[in-house]
């Protein structure tokens, strides 16, 4: 796997602010901000251009797994990216993957799902047998118009700070994220981790707003440890969608409550975009690069941010660095429209 962000190319560093609960929210200097309500994003130094770090990523991920150029030929490039690229999506995925060398691609666009969903659909397709293995990669660079767009809904948090599940969150803020994995059937290669479940469900609730009760992202997270065939207490972290909204973080508390019953008081969650932001289609497979990260360092990432206790979201929140022997994590992600993804990931 490989990764860019806020921080710079490379998963350590990720990791390592992550679980420190260094933040990497700064004035917005890639674009003009003068007339925006709020002024930050989780961006990286200097002018990053999305298909450079695409292919770097795709490229990085491929040489650890040691998939050669003449060893894609046969292999799909599930790519989430943003909105309409020039092109389109689907000719914008078709030209990555011509450059990595890749037999062809499939473009996700399904907003904050998007990399898990496609994350869940290459793991299917092995799963079956329709393929050996499946990169899958997500891009998404912070840009003027969607920083207006979210600014003009006043979804961004104007203190500057993204505080998943904490009393006084005012909202979300947007980050960097270029990330690329690569899925194999076991035994392969020597393994990162293991996918070991996944689910994904639809509220069919609220164009916007999720369900109060959480039961459609519950069904996820229940599919994702039926299929895995694991139980509630034997998850040991839990990567959080956590936006940073009022809604959206009283949902999910619900969602979990609902799904892993008395374990969900105990099991330590936390929400990276506390650390990182919210990148859209791509941010999904930036979690879970960070929470396969961190159940191979055995060290939980922080949930920055944090003020005080939200009587509604009582979770076990990781709010001081600490270290765990990490057997199973899960990553969750929501978009707009109701749709629910989790991730199930277990240790090699």
């Amino acid at each position: 796997m490989a990764v860019f962000s806020a921080f710079g190319a490379g998963v350590d560093a990720l990791l390592r602010a992550a679980v420190e609960g260094v933040t990497g929210f700064a004035p917005v200097e890639r674009f003009d901000v003068g007339a925006r309500r709020a002024k930050v994003a989780a961006v990286a130094a200097g002018a990053p251009e999305l298909v450079r770090e695409l292919v770097r990523a795709v490229d990085e991920a491929c040489d650890g797994a040691g998939l050669s150029r003449s060893g894609r030929a046969d292999c799909q490039l599930f790519l989430a990216i943003h909105g309409e690229p020039h092109g389109g999506a689907d000719a914008f995925a078709s030209s990555i993957a011509a450059a990595c060398g890749f037999a062809g691609a499939r473009a996700y666009t399904s907003a904050c799902v998007a990399a898990s969903t496609a994350v869940a659909d290459a793991a299917a397709q092995i799963a079956h047998g329709r393929a050996d293995r499946v990169v899958v990669a997500a891009g998404y660079l912070v840009d003027a118009d969607q920083y207006a767009l979210f600014d003009a809904g006043r979804a961004l948090a104007l203190d500057g700070r993204v505080r998943p599940f904490s009393a006084g969150r005012s909202g979300l803020l947007l980050g960097d994220a270029v990330g690329a994995l690569v899925l194999e059937a076991a035994g392969a290669s020597e393994p990162l981790a293991r996918l070991a479940g996944w689910g994904r469900s639809g509220d069919a609730y609220h164009v916007c707003k999720p369900r109060p009760d959480g039961h459609g992202l519950a069904r996820a997270i229940g599919d994702a440890l039926h299929r895995g065939g694991v139980q509630a207490a034997d998850v040991g972290y839990i990567n959080a969608h956590g936006s940073g909204t009022k809604q959206s973080d009283v949902a999910e508390s619900a969602a979990l409550r609902v799904s892993l019953g008395d374990a969900a008081a105990k099991i330590p969650v936390s929400s990276t975009k506390s650390i990182h932001g919210q990148a859209l289609e791509a941010g999904a497979l930036l979690e879970l690069i960070l929470t396969i990260a961190a159940l191979r360092a055995g060290r939980l990432p922080l949930n920055a941010g944090f003020l005080g206790p939200d009587d509604d979201c009582q979770l076990a929140l990781v709010l001081e660095p600490a270290v765990a022997d990490l057997e199973y994590a899960l990553t969750l992600n929501v978009a707009f429209g109701g749709a629910n993804t989790a991730l199930l990931v277990g240790a090699p």
